[in-house]
């Protein structure tokens, strides 16, 4: 207790701590350096700022080539891994071809049936020219020859009544000769002999008679049958006339038959088309992605078997929001840093931008006048090219910040073109 009690009266007594009076004026002097540090800072990032637009809202785009069949079969071979380089025109994946190969035979088998039916359409048509050349001549000729039979038969008409009618008078006459004969003979002046001889020129008239009616008959008969043959001269001549409209329909069956091999080539075209779709190649350079394709498997050309990125074709959509958007135009100047790359800043120009808004677009656009209105600050979609950036593989979908610098309109080619 003594000890405690001497400690006590030793506290007034001891030496005080000059150290902690300074503290106040050193906080304010660390606190007068920090603000002006923060002053600096706030006047740097406003100069550096200023006419710059910026957002982190970006992210590299590119060709993503989606890769699906021409033609429906089973997959004989895959000749690609995921992520795989690949050049264009190198084969992807090959489908079982057997099928496409047999319309290809089949299809060259009717082409040439079609160019047999043609050739014999055209000689067709020669044969029928030189048949109506032919069937006209003969035509004519007949008509002809039949014009001068029905004349020859006519004279010969008029010649056999000529003939009956001579031959009805010299019966007359040896009928007169006869009857004066019998009276002679009658009163015995003249002899039998005499009788008997007029009496055998009477016959003789009479049997002249009839031969020349029979003549008269047979030439009329030859004049009807004159006719007919002229009639049916005349038909054949008419017929003969119709050799043009032949002609024009084997010129038809031609046409026909030409343009059936025109369709038959087309038929071969498209089976060597389809032949060759058995093997899907790659039609650009890049990247082989999102492969889902085995051998075996069934495929048609409504569903995709992978993906083909270009890697050497890319650029950057930055989503500006709708106020900062004013003054930019194609050709400003851009600084693009991306997150993979991070402190690597990368050169660019504005190319163009969206015509509307990236909501405006959506599967399922806004419309403000269905309800409850909300103010929501919109992004317009700016498309950057970028320079070439050798060492740096840019890929679709990474994300980026891009810095737009919006003082001065800048060219398509670089040129410096006004001053905002």
């Amino acid at each position: 207790m003594a000890t405690t009690a001497q400690n006590i009266q030793l506290l007034p007594e001891s030496t005080p701590d000059t150290s902690a009076k300074p503290k106040p004026a050193r906080a304010k002097f660390v606190l007068m350096g920090l603000t002006s540090v923060a002053v600096v800072a706030a006047a740097a990032i406003l100069l550096l700022g200023r006419g710059k637009e910026s957002t982190d809202d970006a992210q590299i785009e590119g060709h993503v080539a989606n890769v699906a069949p021409r033609v429906a079969g089973q997959v004989s071979k895959v000749l690609v891994i995921d992520n795989q380089a690949v050049k264009a025109g190198d084969i992807l994946v090959e489908i079982d071809d057997r099928d496409y190969a047999v319309k290809v035979t089949s299809a060259r088998a009717d082409l040439a049936a079609s160019e047999a039916t043609l050739v014999a359409a055209e000689t067709n048509v020669e044969v029928t020219h030189a048949s109506v050349n032919a069937n006209v001549l003969l035509a004519k000729g007949g008509l002809s020859q039949a014009g001068a039979v029905e004349g020859n038969t006519a004279a010969a008409i008029d010649q056999a009544k000529a003939e009956v009618v001579s031959a009805e008078s010299k019966r007359a006459l040896a009928l007169l000769d006869l009857d004066r004969v019998r009276k002679m003979y009658e009163t015995s002046a003249v002899s039998k002999a005499e009788l008997d001889l007029r009496q055998a020129l009477y016959d003789q008239s009479v049997a002249s008679v009839g031969q020349s009616e029979a003549r008269l008959k047979s030439a009329k008969a030859s004049l009807a049958n004159s006719t007919g043959t002229f009639e049916s001269a005349r038909g054949r001549w008419v017929q003969a006339q119709s050799g043009p409209a032949q002609v024009a329909a084997q010129k038809a069956q031609v046409s026909l038959a030409r343009a059936r091999v025109d369709q038959a080539k087309a038929a071969l075209d498209q089976a060597e088309l389809n032949l060759g779709y058995t093997k899907i190649r790659a039609q650009t350079d890049g990247v082989i992605s999102r492969r889902n394709v085995e051998v075996g498997q069934l495929v048609s050309p409504d569903r995709p078997l992978l993906a083909v990125v270009n890697l050497d074709d890319t650029w950057l959509v930055a989503n500006f929001k709708e106020d900062q958007v004013a003054k930019m135009t194609p050709g400003q100047k851009a600084s693009v840093e991306v997150d993979a790359f991070s402190g690597k800043k990368l050169a660019g120009h504005i190319e163009s931008l969206a015509a509307g808004t990236g909501s405006r677009f959506s599967l399922l656009p806004p419309d403000n006048a269905s309800g409850n209105f909300t103010k929501v600050v919109q992004r317009v979609p700016v498309l950057i090219a970028l320079e070439p950036h050798p060492g740096v593989v840019l890929r679709p979908g990474m994300s980026a910040t891009a810095v737009v610098d919006v003082k001065s309109a800048v060219s398509l080619d670089g040129r410096k073109v006004a001053e905002k």
